[in-house]
């Protein structure tokens, strides 16, 4: 039903709506010229953007308060992670608790220098040879000439003894550390009770000989140089020599013939080739008869050597390396590196005998002799590869040996003469 406008203007409530609705139009069309009219001025921008500069200071402050503003340094920036997170990043413990705690804190790196490696002490050994230095002891000359001592971190003096009857005494008496000797010296001053054990094999082939003049053994065969033997007079220098090496040797030679005179015997101790220059020795037992027959015949004095192990005495090491019983769990690392040391050393020798030789005589220069270069090429060979390695068999039968032949009272268990250092303890 529709109802006339003029109707509609005579109440008063109508009146109300109409004006609100002309303001809401007017309004409208106000606002949509102005968008337009900022339009034409200016693009929209898309995101609001606000600068705000700092305030400008009052031109009544002075410089001296400027000076006295707290100044806050803050560290530059850096690209990528930081020091916290790169940390955390390979090991989540790298960080101490302190920094975690106190993100906000900013790290500072010191760099120092590394605090210097302290080598550790060098362990002092002294080996007390048996004789004066000479192609016998190869491998301990080799050893500490290349260093391989110093490198196992022992420091190594040889020593040569005024008598060469004194080493075995000073091992036993603990007045050195290592003496070098003899199995057949070995067998008899342990059953005297003497604490010394073999822990090293220098050479492990028998070195001893019988040097007779070449005016007595004429003959070739020996049932005629046992006749030859009759009555003379035959040098020893040690007691093993006498009781065991020429006891043993004479014997056999003496069984060939009955009713034979007996061979005195005479003490020359080691000053063998005065005794032969002089001739108050027919001949002499040695255990360098690689050696002396040489120096011999330089001074014109013919010599025929017999070696030992070719008249039934059974095969034993010619040089070994011998310890104090009692004191040897007290270094037995180091003397452990010490025969590690002599086999690289035989085995570098053997490899390189040219070199070897000549770095011997540039050690000690009274090697380089034609006698004992000549010598050199019969030893080099017969250097114990293995110098730890205990033939535990060749001990025992020797040890039998000696007791069957009344030599020594009651024996030595082997344990208690001889060890295999190589052997994890």
């Amino acid at each position: 039903m529709l109802i006339p406008y003029r109707r509609l203007l005579d109440r008063p409530l109508s009146w109300a709506f109409a004006a609100l609705a002309l303001l809401w139009l007017a309004v409208a069309f106000a606002g949509a010229d102005g968008a337009k009219a900022e339009a034409l001025v200016a693009p929209p921008m898309e995101r609001e953007t606000r600068i705000v500069v700092p305030p400008r200071l009052p031109e009544t402050e002075t410089l001296a308060e400027r000076e006295a503003s707290p100044i806050v340094e803050v560290p530059p920036a850096v690209k990528g992670p930081g020091v916290f997170k790169r940390l955390l990043s390979i090991d989540p413990f790298a960080v101490p608790s302190p920094f975690l705690e106190s993100p906000d804190e900013v790290p500072s790196v010191v760099t120092e220098p590394a605090a210097p490696l302290v080598p550790p002490p060098m362990v002092q050994l002294e080996v007390t040879l048996d004789w004066y230095l000479n192609p016998q002891h190869t491998a301990l000359l080799v050893a500490r000439e290349k260093g391989m001592f110093r490198r196992r971190g022992l420091e190594v003096r040889l020593s040569v003894p005024a008598d060469p009857n004194v080493p075995a005494k000073l091992l036993a008496a603990g007045r050195t550390d290592l003496a070098v000797g003899r199995q057949t010296q070995l067998h008899l001053l342990a059953d005297k009770g003497l604490p010394l054990m073999r822990v090293a094999t220098l050479i492990d082939t028998p070195l001893a000989g019988l040097m007779l003049r070449a005016d007595v053994n004429t003959q070739a065969e020996e049932e005629a140089l046992a006749y030859e033997l009759e009555g003379l007079r035959i040098g020893y220098t040690d007691q093993d020599g006498r009781d065991i090496l020429l006891a043993r040797l004479l014997a056999e030679l003496m069984s060939m013939r009955d009713g034979l005179a007996l061979i005195e015997p005479v003490d020359v101790n080691y000053a063998v080739l005065d005794a032969l220059r002089e001739e108050r020795v027919d001949g002499v037992l040695v255990h360098q008869r690689h050696l002396l027959p040489r120096q011999l015949a330089d001074e014109g004095i013919a010599m025929r050597v017999l070696p030992i192990e070719n008249h039934g005495l059974p095969p034993h090491d010619g040089l070994i390396l011998m310890a104090n019983r009692d004191r040897l769990n007290g270094k037995r690392d180091a003397v452990r590196q010490l025969v590690a040391a002599l086999e690289e050393a035989a085995l570098w020798s053997l490899d390189h005998p040219q070199e070897a030789w000549e770095l011997l005589v540039a050690a000690e220069p009274a090697l380089n002799d034609l006698t004992i270069r000549d010598a050199w090429t019969d030893i080099l060979p017969r250097l114990s590869l293995r110098p730890a390695a205990l033939d535990q068999g060749r001990y025992l039968r020797f040890d039998r040996y000696l007791l069957e032949q009344g030599v020594i009272d009651n024996g030595t268990p082997l344990e208690r003469i001889a060890v295999d250092l190589g052997v994890a303890p």
